[in-house]
């Protein structure tokens, strides 16, 4: 029996973007809508919480020479010119107010003597615009967010419920299918407008800064369900995980002085962007480690093998240390017994974030496959929303005003939407239900003889392998041979738990299909790309090709593999250059 739960708005995912939406669909109809926020996790374990190093706004425009324009500007540029500019646009002017109601909130900003809202140094930034709180900026802002939605009574969440299918009929939404992990009961969410907000997919790779639940979940379902995918070869690699566990260690290190060095103590930024030195985007700085590493001029760690730089800190002094970056200081000495007051943190490049997602507008309203008309009542926000701003490559500190911005553009184009179809729900999505229950009893059914957790090995090496910070011709092939031959022995999988509570084993196994599902995307679409741009480095294609690849990446479902297609960048203001840094 599937319990059937009623909403005006479902939003699923609960980090930064989906609170967000949630709360300002509510505000926007005086708290009239009814609405669901899902999680597979209790929502403060969302991944937004890991953010560390800040959030990205021009809060004093004039002020520091900054605006508006160079904000913008730096973002495309930051973009290799893949950035949709008008959706860059609004990420720049709106941003600032999404600080501004975070300070609303009782988020805790660090702040100059005279009481303004201080800044620090992100890569790629002309100027200082990132606000921050210490480096655990991510929790304030999303305990901030879950303290005052609480609050709202009208609106329910639902903490760790796994949905496994979108449902759409005619490109409508028509509601969402899952389980109850508490209970192993099946659930229907009926509504009439839902927002998915399910973060990003760098759990394809085993060296990754981002959570165990950072899955992809919501872009694989709405992949299968028909919806395009945008920019999926686009992976952003952080140049400073730790060693060898990949934890973040924040880009606000460098931002307030910390300096990389090579086995010979140099710091080798200056041959890659002397003008930015360690504050060069992250596609140029997680290069010049590798190429570092590639040379002989890395460090090995004994117990990993890993090899890697090292992130000196120490002439920060402990005072600032302590202020500033009091979590990175915690955590190398948590996991390392290293104390960066003392000694230099072992770091490499590690997947961080993917620019790829959900094929949206300039609204987040999630687009058919044919890429000319939205699909009603459905709408994706954050990570796994491809508005496009970041392109081929993100700025730090531009993600969580991305989920802000987007955040709030969703709910309030939701709640418009659900209170334009009062009563009656667009679609019944009763008729739908079938296919996905058949889909969760043949799951639970199979008693193969693979298990999920060495496929999911298998993928992370071949795309550790094959599509890291560089990637040839001949490796992006292998990786889409190894992948495909781990899709078919996924369908041997064995549920060994065939209990209801608390069925990880069956999470896992819908969790590795979704990966793999996306791993072939991204890599098909790689492939493709014949040409280097942002973080999609071939070695075959030393430069990037406007005349040919200014355009973006869209892959439509099909059994036989993704279908390709491209759309053009849409250009406003900044014609594309030689990025230079």
């Amino acid at each position: 029996m599937t319990e059937v739960l009623d909403f005006d708005i479902v939003v699923l995912g609960s980090g930064i973007a989906g609170m967000s939406a949630a709360i300002h669909a509510s505000k926007s109809q005086n708290e009239k809508v009814r609405i669901a926020v899902i999680s597979k996790l209790h929502a403060m374990r969302s991944h937004s919480i890991a953010a560390e190093g800040g959030i990205s706004g021009v809060l004093y425009p004039g002020q520091n020479d900054d605006s508006y324009d160079l904000h913008a500007f730096d973002t495309i540029k930051g973009s290799d010119y893949l950035a949709d500019q008008d959706a860059v646009s609004i990420l720049v002017k709106n941003a600032p107010k999404e600080i501004r109601f975070f300070e609303h909130l009782g988020v805790p900003w660090i702040r100059e003597e005279n009481e303004e809202i201080q800044f620090r140094a992100f890569g790629g930034m002309s100027v200082k615009r990132t606000a921050f709180a210490a480096d655990k900026t991510g929790f304030f802002m999303l305990r901030a967010l879950y303290d005052y939605l609480t609050g709202i009574e009208n609106i329910k969440i639902f903490h760790e419920y796994y949905i496994t299918h979108l449902l759409l009929s005619e490109k409508r939404f028509a509601g969402l299918f899952g389980i109850n992990l508490a209970t192993g009961e099946r659930v229907l969410f009926k509504a009439k407008a839902c927002i998915i907000a399910t973060g990003g997919y760098a759990r394809v790779f085993g060296f990754t800064t981002t959570s165990y639940s950072s899955t992809g979940d919501g872009i694989a379902m709405a992949y299968r369900a028909g919806v395009p995918l945008k920019d999926m070869e686009f992976i952003q690699f952080h140049p400073t995980a730790l060693v060898p566990s990949g934890i973040l260690i924040t880009e606000a290190s460098r931002g307030e002085g910390a300096y990389l060095k090579n086995v010979d103590g140099e710091r080798f930024m200056k041959d890659y962007a002397p003008a930015k030195m360690e504050l060069a985007p992250r596609d140029i700085v997680s290069r010049a480690i590798i190429t570092e590493i590639n040379k002989g001029k890395g460090l090995i760690q004994e117990g990993s093998g890993m090899k890697y730089v090292n992130l000196d800190l120490r002439h920060l002094g402990k005072d600032k240390i302590n202020f500033k970056l009091p979590m990175i200081r915690e955590i190398t000495i948590k996991n390392l017994g290293l104390d960066p007051i003392e000694e230099p943190i072992p770091v490499r490049p590690a997947a961080h974030f993917t620019m790829g997602g959900i094929h949206t507008d300039i609204n987040g309203s999630v687009m058919s496959a044919d890429s000319s008309i939205p699909i009603a009542g459905l709408w994706a926000a954050g990570e796994c929303g491809c508005v496009s701003i970041h392109g081929s490559n993100r700025l730090g500190s531009n993600s969580l005003s991305q989920c802000a911005v987007w955040g709030r553009i969703t709910g309030i184009e939701a709640a418009r939407h659900a209170s334009q179809h009062k009563g009656q729900h667009p679609v019944s999505p009763n008729k739908l239900v079938g296919n996905a229950e058949k889909d969760l009893d043949r799951l639970i059914a199979m008693d193969g003889d693979e298990s999920p957790y060495s496929i999911r090995e298998r993928m992370q090496n071949a795309m550790e392998e094959h599509m890291y910070v560089f990637r040839t011709a001949k490796g992006m092939r292998q990786a889409l041979k190894e992948i495909l031959e781990l899709k078919r022995l996924s369908k041997r999988i064995g549920i060994e738990d065939k209990g209801k509570i608390f069925n990880t084993n069956m999470r896992d196994a819908f969790e590795i299909s979704n990966l793999l599902e996306l791993s072939e995307v991204s890599i098909r679409s790689a492939i493709n790309r014949k040409e280097s741009r942002g973080a999609h480095a071939v070695l075959e294609y030393k430069e990037r090709d406007d005349r040919e690849w200014l355009k973006h990446t869209i892959a439509t479902y099909s059994k036989k593999g993704p279908k390709l297609s491209y759309i053009p960048v849409k250009i406003t203001n900044w014609k594309p250059k030689p990025r230079e840094y």
